[in-house]
């Protein structure tokens, strides 16, 4: 029994799963949790910064590594075939708002183009028999109705929204028009250790914090986010892989139903790590994002009987000692966007 309370599944043993985004935050964890589970892993990664972290958490040497990038249909067809590949998840995207605001052409080739690239590779394999697909609470742009819902219309606008919203659609048309089961994730801002992205709120202000420097919130502090727990967002992901074909065409939001203002998160970073007198720096410049996001999880607890076991107080008191031990002994450095 793991110290969740969940009942691990065995039915990974032996199984070969690829995870595109392998040296991602979110990939990572979950490649590490298939292997625990007795998989064999293959991830593909496309930078350096990819294997670095994969080093830091020391999975490079326990999982099949192919450097390259899920546009390239040859790359990912040969990995899909060559390692007889039956279950895929596809994680690797350019996750940054930021980012994808400075840049849109080339988050729509990652985000887009590689996932037809990794949908249409499934499809020709006559091994794989599923796949899941990373969406986003950020494919469903601004509502007016909170929280989101699986029914609710996918409206995103921004470059890294619309992005999103393009995976969800080509995932489940794949599913609708292919006998190929394929189901996607919608998950909320997942954190916890090994988040090596310091542009992202939650490892950036623990970093700030612990080096003893007031934190920057970019926003006014007010936009509202859901904030899910690696380990919850890991155990969603192989649960709705469990329930493949069953799920197959439909999407599965995870998160935990309540949003928290950006200052709130800030101040509850700087009491777990300890330094209350530090007092963040709001800049009130951030542009290109929503107001307030929050995701219901009804169909995850009805159908997977999944819910959030993390609460975010306990989610952040377990992250902070991560990074208080990897930055004081200097294993982990600014690595940047990876995936």
């Amino acid at each position: 029994m793991r110290s969740d309370g969940r009942q691990r599944d065995e039915s990974w043993k032996g199984r070969v799963v690829l995870v595109t985004g392998a040296g991602g935050f979110v990939g990572s964890g979950l490649a590490a949790e298939l292997l625990e589970r007795g998989a064999s892993v293959v991830g593909i990664v496309r930078d350096s910064p990819g294997l670095r972290l994969l080093e830091a958490l020391g999975l490079h040497r326990r999982l099949d590594i192919i450097s390259g990038s899920i546009t390239d249909p040859g790359l990912v067809h040969r990995v899909i075939n060559e390692y007889e590949v039956d279950t895929v998840f596809h994680l690797a995207a350019q996750a940054i708002v930021q980012a994808a605001n400075r840049s849109p052409v080339p988050t729509f080739e990652a985000n887009i183009m590689g996932t037809w690239t990794v949908l249409e590779a499934a499809r020709l394999s006559p091994l794989v028999q599923r796949v899941v697909v990373a969406s986003s609470d950020k494919a469903y742009g601004d509502q007016p109705v909170l929280p989101y819902r699986e029914d609710t219309p996918l409206g995103g606008l921004y470059p890294y929204d619309a992005s999103k919203a393009c995976t969800d659609i080509l995932a489940r048309s794949y599913a609708t028009t292919y006998p190929l089961p394929v189901a996607v994730v919608r998950c909320a801002n997942i954190y916890g250790p090994g988040d090596l992205n310091w542009s992202r709120l939650i490892p950036g202000t623990i970093r700030s914090g612990l080096q003893g420097q007031d934190p920057i919130i970019r926003s006014d502090g007010r936009p509202e986010r859901d904030y899910l727990f690696l380990d919850d967002a890991v155990a969603g992901y192989l649960s709705v892989a469990e329930h493949l074909p069953e799920l197959s065409g439909q999407a599965v939001n995870l998160g935990t139903g309540r949003s928290v203002a950006v200052l709130e998160l800030v101040e509850l970073i700087l009491r777990k790590v300890g330094d209350e007198g530090l007092k963040p720096r709001v800049l009130g410049e951030a542009s290109g994002e929503i107001d307030r996001q929050c995701l219901g999880f009804d169909k995850a607890r009805k159908v997977l009987g999944w819910e959030p076991a993390t609460p975010l107080a306990e989610g952040i008191a377990r992250t902070v000692p991560w990074y208080r031990e990897h930055l004081s002994t200097g294993r982990i450095v600014a690595l940047g966007n990876v995936r």
